[in-house]
């Protein structure tokens, strides 16, 4: 078949009841669904096998992550496109057809990700991808209709295909041979930013990455750690500066670092009024674990700086995301200055 739907699983069988009907409905046939289960505790395999005998079910035998559960999953799959599907996605009519229709048609475009709304609230957009996904200038993600954690009404205001920086874990296609040409996710990762991690290495070989928001689809979000976790807010720091390190070619990075480190030690205490000690403790082991780290991750920058082809930096924003968001009070993605974007022209 042409594409693989793969849905990682861990301990979701109320996710897979829920969401897993509208995937069946509005998948084509020329793409095959596929549960990986990553070593659930759960009954959602004994929930699969009963109700969904026909989908194809992998079993792993321990949970390593959403980098280390996908990587097992696909090593088995021989499809030209790989989806990688969240459980707590609730898809629409037409929500792959899109997607793969755009990629036939460019064969320099490695990845692409729909339009990604918030099920809870449908009129807006969710926060784990939006319209596509950018990065600022000390490698803060954002997204084209949410920053930080306002996320937009929409409105029609990001309906028009662009390239981004980075697509969305929570659904995106990647050609099976980019996939394996950047050896796949960082399983150091475990879970969060994987996906700009995957992105930035392809776009660091002049890889083209989409939001094609003609598909859309509906995400629950939290499905695996609410957002008022600690543990989501330790990953999100630590691998935001594993993949920055790793993935920053250009010079000047330990400067950036300083400035980078000095605006996390200012969200750290932001937390510490606002959303209690446990986050706030979250940032320090987050920068505690990096430095631990640094010469391990160094030595992936070594390598990974070795592989840098015609880089692509389309999607970055040349400023501060947290100056314009906190200090120039930009809200919407539209207030940002355009001309900072970085678009970089290219062979057809």
């Amino acid at each position: 078949m042409k594409a693989a739907v793969v849905i990682l699983n861990f301990n979701g069988k109320n996710h897979l009841e829920r969401f897993l009907p509208s995937v069946v409905t509005y998948t084509p046939t020329w793409a095959e669904i596929i549960v990986a289960d990553n070593a659930s505790t759960d009954d959602s395999i004994a929930f699969m096998e009963a109700n969904y005998p026909e989908i194809k079910l992998i079993k792993l035998s321990e949970n390593t992550g959403y980098a280390g559960g996908y990587n097992r999953a696909l090593e088995h799959l021989d499809h030209p496109y790989f989806v990688l599907l969240n459980s707590d996605i609730e898809v629409t009519h037409g929500w792959l057809d899109s997607l793969i229709a755009f990629m036939d048609t460019r064969e320099d475009v490695m990845c692409a990700q729909p339009k990604i709304k918030d099920l809870k609230d449908k009129a807006r957009f969710e926060y784990a991808g939006a319209s596509g996904g950018f990065i600022d200038k000390y490698w803060f993600p954002f997204c084209r209709g949410r920053i930080f954690d306002h996320c937009e009404k929409d409105i029609g205001q990001h309906d028009k295909s662009r390239e981004v920086f980075w697509a969305s874990g929570a659904c995106f296609v990647v050609r099976k041979e980019a996939f394996w040409s950047v050896k796949g996710f960082d399983e150091n990762l475990f879970a969060h930013m994987e996906e700009i991690d995957l992105c930035w290495r392809l776009k660091n070989q002049g890889a083209r990455v989409y939001c094609i928001p003609e598909s859309t689809v509906y995400h629950l979000g939290g499905g695996t750690l609410d957002a008022q976790n600690p543990r989501k807010t330790y990953l999100n720091f630590r691998n935001n500066l594993y993949i920055a390190v790793k993935n920053e070619y250009r010079s000047g990075l330990f400067r950036k670092m300083f400035v980078r480190m000095s605006l996390d030690g200012m969200a750290a205490f932001h937390f510490l009024f606002t959303k209690g000690i446990g986050h706030f403790m979250a940032v320090m082991k987050a920068h505690f674990h990096f430095y631990i780290n640094l010469p391990s991750t160094i030595r992936k920058r070594k390598y990974w700086r070795s592989q840098v082809k015609t880089p692509n930096q389309t999607g970055s924003y040349k400023a501060s995301i947290v100056k314009e968001f906190y200090f120039n009070r930009k809200r919407a993605f539209s207030a940002l200055t355009t001309r900072l974007f970085v678009r970089q022209h290219h062979k057809k």
